[in-house]
């Protein structure tokens, strides 16, 4: 499907049309060059993706106890009724350290979820991983190389670098964020209104991309194994 996918597609951008032809074959190339990705076969062409929906929404229930659900519904009053939309969190990541969020709203289900993954695919951005705990020291990039904050609205939310083997220990739909990103072992603390799942994750993203601008020494590269995209297997296992 997807392959089939790739090859009626008909680019529309430079940038596009370099991929398609073969002539760029590496995203990294792409994100520190900071080029804008426009359409979303560029990222399709480029990584294995794996694409998943956040739980941010809340079905009816009695006093609000109702199961979580991956569409927000809000709705506008007017003369004519109530106008309902619905809101979709997507995330893709090729488990890597590349992971992109997009936001999609629409008045119907199918649409705002096409949206959102579109989204995704053309916000996706490398993160930095490595071994920052000094209970392991292992120098490897399972986790975070150092401790970060990010921030969104009222939340903010702390990583630190975990041993390795000790998982995720982080709110549920952050850790599936981490999980596409190629994080596998963190530490974390949250504050604020967390119960906004959007804000939350816009808050994790904002840590993320911080692990990438922060600038290190040159030493602190071999020192915390500090690994930038992606990382082949063979060193990834070693």
């Amino acid at each position: 499907m997807l392959s089939q996918r790739l090859e009626e597609w008909k680019p529309k951008t430079s940038l596009g049309l370099k991929v398609k032809n073969k002539e760029i074959t590496d995203i990294d190339k792409i994100l520190d060059e900071g080029q804008a990705i426009l359409e979303e076969q560029i990222t399709e062409s480029l990584l294995d993706l794996e694409s998943d929906l956040l739980l941010i929404g809340q079905s009816k229930g009695k006093f609000g106890g109702g199961q979580r659900r991956i569409f927000r519904q809000t709705q506008k009053k007017t003369n004519e009724g109530n106008k309902p939309k619905f809101s979709t969190l997507a995330i893709v990541g090729d488990h890597n350290g590349h992971v992109g969020i997009g936001y999609g709203k629409a008045k119907e289900t199918v649409p705002a979820r096409e949206k959102s993954l579109r989204k995704a695919k053309i916000n996706v951005f490398k993160i930095r991983r490595g071994c920052g705990s000094w209970e392991c020291e292992c120098k490897t990039p399972h986790t975070v190389p150092f401790e970060v904050e990010g921030k969104c609205g009222s939340v903010r939310i702390r990583l630190k670098p975990a041993p390795r083997g000790k998982g995720l220990c982080v709110e549920k739909e952050c850790a599936k964020v981490l999980a596409l990103a190629g994080v596998s072992d963190v530490w974390s603390k949250s504050f604020g209104q967390t119960k906004n799942k959007i804000n939350l994750i816009y808050a994790l993203e904002d840590a993320l991309r911080k692990l990438s601008t922060t600038k290190l020494r040159p030493k602190d590269y071999d020192a915390l194994g500090v690994r930038d995209g992606a990382v082949e297997v063979s060193n990834e296992s070693s």
